[in-house]
């Protein structure tokens, strides 16, 4: 395997709807071996229309109003690049975006990132790739998680790695596959709930700190199918709109204690996969990133149920760490090597996923 370098930007915007992360990286593979350096990276504000659409508004649209936005956002995702690029003075080889999850159904072989590659390769003129997770879902596979390839590569000296979004979700090496899933919901629910109240999340956790648990609602909550299927699996809107939502308003609870009783759901579900995936040994470093690793109280509860030493790394790695393996994803696309596993999204084989759009 011959050594390589390439430096790639990823964009990432995930169903918590925080924004759009930008990061530029340089990789190298030496000896067979993968390294990263960070080189810059930002996020980027949605305009409170475009925040509405990726939200719910696209799931209601005509099939032209649709790929209408799909077009435009693409467009502005390109433009957001430009920016950056003039900002921090880099052009890379190639950008790689993971886009915005609108649907996500796998057992339907239905799903659409939103955000055309055609149109962020026209605005910044730099190879695109885009639309990663098709190719996995028509092999028979969930088209994610994505992320565990950069973890199984980028961060083996950790036994856990544990993202903590809109979904929380983790990866590891169990007899010499790497295994990765959805682990539960958590801002997508946390944020949806702040909003009603004029706030954007749950800083530090301060809201869920004032309430207690209802226990017959983490009870019912604990005890929904998704949490005892094996095998690669994973999460999406509709799940929580259509089973999680409708069970957290029946209790008629005030906004503390739902989103006291939240969180010890989300923390136990962590804690739990973890403990039924013990390590030889004994010794376990679970590395959290993602916006929940800066919420306080959360990793408190964490803290509290997980049999691991927690690591939260520095704050680039928590905001940019999806940003930064997307990045990666680009890097394996233009290497021509897998940046989907089948051990972790069930689909048939490894493939390489994306679509490659160069002037």
């Amino acid at each position: 395997m011959k050594d390589f370098q390439i430096q790639a930007i990823g964009l990432m915007s995930g169903t918590s709807l925080d924004g759009l992360d930008v990061c530029c990286c340089t990789f190298r593979r030496q000896a067979g071996k993968w390294s990263f350096h960070i080189d810059c990276a930002k996020g980027y504000s949605y305009p409170d229309a475009m925040k509405q659409i990726l939200g719910t508004g696209a799931q209601t649209m005509s099939a032209l109003e649709f790929i209408t936005f799909h077009s435009s956002y693409g467009k502005f995702l390109g433009e957001r690049v430009n920016e950056f690029m003039q900002e921090f003075g880099v052009r890379p080889d190639v950008i790689a975006s993971h886009g915005h999850t609108i649907f996500h159904e796998p057992h339907k072989r239905v799903m659409y990132q939103i955000g055309d590659g055609a149109a962020i390769a026209a605005e910044t003129r730099i190879p695109t790739v885009s639309d990663f997770r098709r190719l996995d879902i028509m092999l028979g596979g969930q088209g994610a998680p994505l992320v565990p390839i950069g973890d199984r590569l980028l961060f083996a000296d950790y036994n856990f790695c544990l993202n903590i979004g809109g979904f929380s979700n983790i990866s590891f090496e169990q007899d010499g596959r790497r295994i990765a899933f959805d682990i539960s919901p958590v801002n997508y629910v946390i944020n949806h709930y702040c909003r009603q109240i004029g706030l954007e999340f749950d800083r530090d956790g301060k809201i869920a700190r004032q309430g207690n648990i209802c226990q017959e609602l983490l009870d019912e909550l604990n005890g929904m199918d998704f949490y005892h299927q094996s095998g690669p699996k994973s999460l999406g809107r509709e799940w929580v709109e259509t089973l999680v939502y409708p069970m957290l308003e029946r209790y008629g609870l005030s906004l503390e204690d739902m989103l006291r009783t939240f969180y010890e759901h989300a923390a136990w579900q962590i804690s739990r996969v973890i403990s039924i995936h013990p390590l030889p040994g004994g010794n376990c470093k679970l590395l959290i990133t993602g916006g929940g690793a800066f919420n306080k109280f959360l990793i408190e509860r964490i803290g509290a149920l997980c049999p691991c030493e927690i690591v939260i790394p520095d704050r680039q790695i928590i905001e940019y760490k999806e940003a930064l393996i997307f990045a990666f994803l680009g890097a394996l696309y233009i290497a021509d090597e897998p940046g989907c596993l089948a051990s972790v999204t069930g689909a048939t084989t490894d493939n390489i996923g994306g679509m490659l759009f160069k002037i």
